[in-house]
């Protein structure tokens, strides 16, 4: 089957051959790599949310949960699709630079640009100012699964918005009973559940109470 967007994929991978071989080296690396970027974004918002209130927890808790039905969601629809890898199905084609996967890892859509997509929303959900990192994150990630040879521009397309709906979704829908279990585990006397929620806003104030009286006096 010849897409309407071979010529374009056919055009980035000839131009990826022609870039500096340590372009290609850290496009190889970085399409994998590129997804410990946003497993350590979500811990760092999960650690600074343990000192937020019961809302902004919740949400920082969904995210990665959020990200991971979008990649079930991913999994289920190239079951459904399965199209082939254009490094086994586009005639004259450069080499992909990436292994092509094997047959019945199908194409369509991108595990990695729906991941991408569904991080970088979920974690604009957690602060907004992260967009600026996020999104230029999840558009480079998604270009390099073309730009190594594994993906059709279509694929990462459909995974990027795939990722994104999907987070969104999941996250609103989650909110309100995140938010009931985070008070929950807050008020538990389950030392492990206070650690993983943290104090909240609240206690961190009280706590400092004693000092800024100290001070004063």
């Amino acid at each position: 089957m010849d897409f309407v967007d071979s010529g374009l994929y056919r055009d980035i991978t000839d131009y990826a051959h022609d870039t500096p071989a340590w372009v290609r080296h850290t496009a190889e690396i970085g399409t994998e790599a590129g997804l410990l970027v946003f497993v350590a974004l979500f811990v760092a918002g999960w650690w600074r949310a343990r000192h937020a209130d019961t809302r902004a927890f919740a949400i920082a808790a969904l995210a990665p949960l959020a990200t991971a039905v979008a990649y079930v969601c991913s999994e289920v629809l190239k079951s459904v699709v399965t199209q082939e890898r254009p490094c086994r199905a586009v005639t004259g084609a450069a080499p992909s630079l990436a292994e092509c996967p094997p047959h019945g890892d199908w194409s369509f859509p991108s595990n990695h640009a729906t991941i991408a997509g569904a991080s970088a929303l979920a974690l604009v959900l957690v602060r907004h100012a992260l967009v600026l990192l996020t999104a230029p994150l999840a558009l480079l990630l998604a270009f390099s699964r073309v730009f190594v040879g594994v993906h059709y521009p279509h694929d990462v397309a459909a995974g990027l918005l795939l990722g994104a709906v999907v987070a969104l979704t999941a996250v609103r829908l989650g909110t309100r009973p995140a938010v009931r279990l985070t008070e929950t585990m807050r008020a538990s006397s389950a030392s492990t559940a206070r650690w993983f929620t943290g104090p909240g806003p609240e206690t961190v104030a009280r706590a400092a109470e004693p000092y800024a009286a100290h001070r004063r006096r």
